[in-house]
């Protein structure tokens, strides 16, 4: 698998809608698509207005089972990026309260 960014700009007009989602790509990543995606992690975007979107770093076999997958969990997908390298300099700090 490679790894991927996936940009979802104004997705979700709230926290709670963007928790739905959460469990909605979880339930189809690990039910429907183990193989294909992986959830790594997600950064939240505050887009103004209330609204959110995420950046999401997924491993997944192509750009196709990503758009798949959105597709069944029912998400966003505005561009896909693959990573071509990563560099730690310190560890995420502790997540914000969503």
């Amino acid at each position: 698998m490679e790894l991927y960014a996936i940009l979802r700009r104004s997705g979700w007009r709230s926290g709670p809608e963007l928790e739905e989602a959460a469990a909605r790509s979880t339930k189809v990543g690990n039910e429907e698509m183990p193989d294909e995606v992986r959830w790594i992690r997600s950064y939240v975007l505050d887009e103004g207005g209330g609204s959110v979107g995420t950046v999401c770093i997924y491993e997944a076999t192509s750009p196709e089972a990503i758009r798949k997958h959105a597709s069944r969990a029912d998400l966003p997908v505005d561009e896909i990026i693959p990573v071509a390298d990563t560099v730690v300099v310190r560890p995420d700090p502790q997540p914000a309260t969503a």
